[in-house]
């Protein structure tokens, strides 16, 4: 009797039944009806069910077919290609808890987080600046004006100056970039010379960067792409054609 419990013991430590996640099959709910109704029984009494006609269903819902609902989280931090700090967004249910949740990097929609993010993003505008912090979309636009440099060319009216109004339409046009009056320092106003200066664009009253700006003189836009097209086509040798080496041109020479 002590030999056959021991054996028992040692079989249920070496084969341990350990139920791990990545082998759980998937546990989806099917949700059917009883093709026949069961007829109401008298008050106190259990209904009566019939072997097999009570035994068949009808399928009306399989959720392993239907269309998996998303997760809705709040961003803790800025993720790439998903939002920034404060934002809702809504992602497939294992990226939101092996990723989002697991790292830190989102929390769950309850009152009191939306609460304390709607004040974040209440403070973002209306706060002092030492408190506020920024967008996601403003360090996009500080990193991107970083390695930025703005070429503006003179236009042929003797009377042109470079005011803020005409920087600010040269920022939309050449670097897409829309910077209002009130964001936009020049060294001084206006400008009439041509050469090289600078202007501080502050983004979205937090972060100031320094673009270098040039003021070039009027350059017809046709004949600037003439003259590109001119000189790439003299510096490229024609297709096919090699070059003969000085020895053996001078050795093809005839004699004088």
């Amino acid at each position: 009797m002590w030999c056959s419990g021991r054996r028992v013991l040692q079989e249920l430590l070496t084969h341990a039944a350990v139920r791990r996640f990545s082998g759980t099959p998937v546990q989806c709910t099917v949700v059917v009806e009883r093709w026949w109704q069961v007829p109401l029984s008298r008050v106190g009494r259990p209904p009566r069910l019939y072997s097999r006609r009570h035994r068949v269903y009808r399928l009306l819902e399989d959720t392993k077919h239907s269309t998996q609902e998303k997760m809705e989280l709040i961003l803790t931090q800025t993720v790439p290609k998903l939002g920034g700090r404060g934002d809702t967004v809504f992602v497939r249910k294992s990226v939101g808890r092996n990723k989002l949740l697991a790292e830190g990097l989102a929390v769950y929609p309850s009152p009191e987080n939306k609460q304390m993010f709607a004040e974040e993003l209440r403070l973002l505008y209306e706060g002092r600046p030492e408190d506020r912090t920024q967008t996601r979309t403003g360090q996009m636009t500080v990193e991107f004006l970083k390695g930025c440099r703005l070429g503006i060319n003179q236009m042929p009216s003797e009377d042109f100056q470079l005011t803020k109004d005409v920087v600010c339409r040269q920022f939309l046009k050449k670097l897409r970039v829309v910077v209002p009056p009130h964001a936009l320092t020049l060294p001084f106003e206006p400008i009439k010379e041509l050469g090289d200066y600078w202007c501080d664009v502050t983004v979205n009253g937090l972060d100031t960067i320094r673009v270098p700006m040039s003021l070039l003189p009027y350059e017809d836009p046709s004949a600037a792409s003439r003259r590109k097209l001119k000189a790439s086509a003299e510096g490229a040798d024609p297709p096919g054609a090699a070059t003969t080496p000085q020895s053996v041109r001078d050795s093809a020479d005839p004699p004088t």
